[in-house]
């Protein structure tokens, strides 16, 4: 089986809906509370610049590691504590960072694996998921594209079609069979990388929308960690979607 299968390519912290569930849910739960603190855009800021450096740390850890066992465990105890984050939001302060150290030593194995293959490569992604990341930022705040709620579903329902493609192929992998285009070098499936970045970029949006939903619904403080932990995911899965689409382009 490929281990591309195990690359996480969604983020389940996107739906406007869940958002407006958990608001209510939590509100109900918390505003009872004396000791409340609600959070800010700037709390989810710092939770995520720290959860950054831990996800670094721990890549260098897993690439000079390079063991492909601790990179398939990482992989899969890093989407068991996304979902569990998801339905307990509450120890998202504990659950984060222990994502960040998963995926971390995840995206290490990965790195080493894609640096074996391509020279220079490396370099190259980090500079592009950099680069992409900031762009999304700059036409965030200048106001350029606006979230709408139009908008959050467009790219909802892509990020699940490609998850669910990946799935199909994660699946298909265990008989031996490749998804067509999906892994090929040639205009089609270096398109469908293309379409991949590209909506892994726009779902930075959405994660810099959930940082002032969270602020302006008074969400309590823990929630800075929670949407800290959902901009990781989606910089982690641009990251390895840049590493594919550069991949197929140094291919000869």
């Amino acid at each position: 089986m490929s281990k591309r299968g195990f690359l996480n390519s969604s983020n389940p912290f996107l739906s406007e809906n869940a958002i407006e569930k958990k608001s209510s849910q939590i509100l109900d739960n918390d505003l009872s509370d004396d000791l409340f603190i609600g959070m800010t855009a700037q709390g989810a800021t710092n939770k995520s610049i720290i959860l950054g450096l831990i996800l670094v740390l721990f890549s260098f850890i897993g690439y000079s590691m390079g063991n492909t066992t601790i990179l398939i465990a990482c992989a899969f105890l890093g989407l068991g504590t996304a979902i569990f984050a998801m339905v307990k939001p509450r120890y998202s302060p504990i659950l984060a960072p222990l994502y960040a150290i998963f995926e971390g030593l995840f995206v290490g194995g990965v790195t080493l694996n894609y640096s074996m293959m391509f020279e220079g490569i490396v370099g190259n992604a980090i500079i592009l998921t950099m680069a992409l990341f900031f762009a999304m930022l700059f036409l965030y705040k200048a106001k350029i594209i606006t979230v709408t709620q139009k908008f959050r579903s467009v790219i909802i329902m892509a990020t699940m079609g490609i998850a669910v493609l990946y799935l199909f192929t994660f699946v298909l992998g265990f008989f031996n069979i490749n998804m067509p285009f999906i892994h090929e070098t040639g205009l089609m499936g270096i398109g469908i990388s293309v379409v991949f970045v590209a909506v892994a970029s726009l779902n930075l949006l959405l994660d810099f929308d959930n940082f002032d939903k969270g602020e302006q619904r008074n969400l309590p403080s823990y929630m800075e960690w929670f949407f800290a932990m959902g901009l990781i995911i989606t910089i982690v899965w641009l990251y390895i979607e840049v590493l594919r689409l550069l991949s197929k382009l140094n291919r000869d």
